[in-house]
């Protein structure tokens, strides 16, 4: 194994988002743990794996990756070409990343639905 390997979320992490997300839902979500590769430096071409926590919630999907201790980062989509983020690249508390990319869904989704109505 790797010096540099990113850990896996801890049990600290996933109580974090596990909790958000039955604030925002009042249920418990299905989550599930995946791994993905990112260039963590935008000026290199390396892939980093980094773990990852994946949800749906209708047709929005959402990702929570970290990307190093204390380090994460966070995006929702629709499809592949429907992509979204928090206009944050990276953020040092897990809590603040899950609410503000809860917030930022709620308000494109009610955006959306408004630009829909006849």
């Amino acid at each position: 194994m790797s010096e540099d390997k990113i850990a896996d979320f801890n049990k600290n992490e996933l109580w974090i988002i596990e909790n958000t997300l039955e604030e925002r839902y009042r249920r418990k979500m299905e989550t599930q743990l995946a791994d993905s590769e990112l260039r963590l430096n935008p000026h290199s071409s390396t892939l980093t794996p980094c773990p990852t926590l994946f949800w749906s919630d209708g047709d929005a999907n959402f990702v929570i990756v970290k990307i190093g201790d204390g380090r994460y980062r966070c995006q929702f989509f629709y499809r592949v070409h429907q992509q979204f983020g928090t206009g944050i690249d990276e953020y040092q508390d897990l809590a603040e990343c899950m609410v503000s990319l809860l917030q930022v869904q709620a308000d494109h989704h009610a955006k959306q639905s408004t630009a829909q109505m006849p």
